[in-house]
């Protein structure tokens, strides 16, 4: 590949598809499994907090949806998936495990 804009432009692109597919295949794995993992209210987040830290980013709505929409959350109105939660807002874009994480209480109540 040339060394130049177009070439560095494809580059990114592909770079892009490639965690984009890691993203649908971890979502996929998340998939298979038999029970939807919960998140205790006593303890944060939980789970979905470890597998947020670990995420890359910036990531949107859609991505952190596409990965983790089947994590459950404790609200108040009951227990709702992670996609559930974050449908109520607009496709934002999160610098960290932390952004993520105070947007989520903010919606679920907390």
């Amino acid at each position: 590949m040339a060394d130049d804009k177009q070439g560095r432009d494809e580059q990114a692109d592909d770079e892009k598809r490639r965690q984009r597919e890691r993203m649908q295949e971890e979502a996929r794995t998340h998939d298979d499994e038999e029970e939807p993992m919960r998140v205790d209210p006593d303890e944060g987040l939980g789970d979905l907090d470890e597998a947020l830290k670990s995420h890359d980013y910036p990531a949107t709505t859609d991505e952190l949806v596409e990965v983790y929409g089947d994590y459950e959350l404790e609200t108040q109105g009951g227990k709702q998936s992670l996609e559930d939660v974050l449908s109520s807002t607009d496709d934002q874009i999160y610098d960290s495990a932390e952004d993520v994480h105070r947007r989520i209480l903010e919606l679920i109540g907390r």
